[in-house]
């Protein structure tokens, strides 16, 4: 049994299965993409990290996943994590002068300051001029951004949660969604993170009681 299979078969002892929404209404479901900004995508970049068995094409299945979305109906909603200098409003201090070591927090900074090559969406995205590109100070893209408020203005009832890191934007996100009454899905083979053990541990708690865990191509017809 491999380590996803296990995943979701623990995740079945309340409910019976894996599988809680099937395929999504794509007329009212948002793809929220977390963090395929040059900072995360790009090998000479700081935060540059994926699964032993993922490589580069890992952001390509990302694109694609979000253009067929798109072509469904979907809404795709680009989320770039952002920081604004030490002492400004949008700093996050709690987080990066306590969890960030003094040696990795400059860099750190400077790879999320808004209008930087680093903090920018990755070209391979392929945005369309009907997606929305939202800036998140926190690991949940709902705190600081009114996102709430712009989806349920645009009937969205769903929401897919894909990108990095499974464990932390990701599971934070899909967790703030949940609770606000919006139906989840987390695609596994479209989540990554810096280790298999935050990756799976953030799989295992979104699984049994945040979203549904799917693989992706189950989420569009045909």
């Amino acid at each position: 049994m491999t380590d996803i299979d296990e995943i979701l078969h623990q995740a079945t002892y309340r409910r019976g299965g894996a599988r809680i929404y099937g395929v999504p209404d794509w007329s009212r479901t948002a793809v929220l993409v977390c963090n395929m900004q040059n900072c995360w995508t790009r090998p000479d970049q700081p935060f540059h990290r994926l699964l032993p068995d993922q490589d580069e094409s890992f952001f390509d299945a990302v694109a694609d996943f979000a253009a067929h979305a798109r072509g469904q109906g979907g809404q795709i909603v680009w989320l770039r994590t952002m920081t604004g200098p030490a002492g400004s409003d949008t700093y996050w201090s709690t987080y990066l002068d306590n969890f960030v070591g003094a040696e990795n927090r400059g860099p750190a900074i400077d790879a999320l300051l808004p209008g930087t090559f680093s903090q920018a969406l990755d070209d391979r995205m392929n945005a369309d001029a009907t997606d929305w590109i939202m800036d998140k100070p926190r690991f949940d893209a709902f705190l600081k951004t009114g996102l709430d408020e712009r989806l349920r203005s645009a009937g969205i009832a769903g929401i897919v949660v894909i990108g990095t890191a499974t464990n932390i934007c990701c599971e934070s996100t899909v967790r703030s969604a949940m609770g606000r009454d919006f139906a989840t899905w987390m695609p596994h083979d479209l989540v990554s993170a810096p280790t298999v053990d935050g990756h799976l541990a953030g799989l295992r708690s979104v699984a049994q009681s945040f979203a549904e865990i799917a693989q992706s191509s189950t989420l569009l017809p045909g």
